[in-house]
């Protein structure tokens, strides 16, 4: 069930972010619900499907995207493995992890993305990039952060409840 849900709230995430979000941007960088998304599944400590989520959201944001295919799978497979690694040694403060892990996974997302632009002979100045795609991207993700983590925690809570003790 849990998978089934990552394919429906990805691929509308994926659907918000494409026909709304980007047409909001802060100068030219837009959030990353998608990232925002997978990055507050993997660091919910009774969630066993984060690997899942980050194959399904990489590659629904490959297919409306410009960038070559692996780009997004990659970005977000790496974001996925810091958090899996925060979660293990920073698990009394899911926040500031959360923080990290956002950061983080805009940073390689964005990394990867002048990269292979870079590789395939559409290259960007890199300042410029950095300044006006980047840096503003970092900070509607680092603004919603928190709101995506609520969310994508009660969702968590009802999908994998604790178990009573008797």
């Amino acid at each position: 069930m849990p998978i089934l849900l990552g394919f429906l709230i990805l691929g509308g995430l994926t659907v918000v972010q494409s026909a709304i979000v980007s047409r909001m941007p802060m100068l030219q960088g837009t959030a990353d619900l998608v990232l925002l998304a997978i990055a507050a599944w993997a660091l919910h400590s009774r969630v066993t499907t984060h690997w899942h989520w980050a194959v399904i959201g990489g590659l629904a944001m490959a297919i409306p995207s410009g960038v070559p295919f692996g780009v997004f799978p990659a970005a977000y497979l790496l974001m996925v493995l810091l958090a899996h690694l925060l979660r293990q040694r920073v698990w009394r403060a899911p926040i500031l992890a959360m923080f990290v892990v956002v950061f983080a996974g805009t940073m390689v997302s964005h990394g990867l993305t002048l990269l292979t632009l870079w590789f395939v002979g559409m290259p960007r100045p890199l300042f410029d990039s950095l300044n006006l795609i980047t840096l503003p991207s970092l900070l509607l993700n680092i603004l919603l952060a928190v709101p995506m983590y609520v969310l994508i925690g009660d969702l968590a809570k009802w999908l994998y409840p604790e178990e009573m003790e008797v």
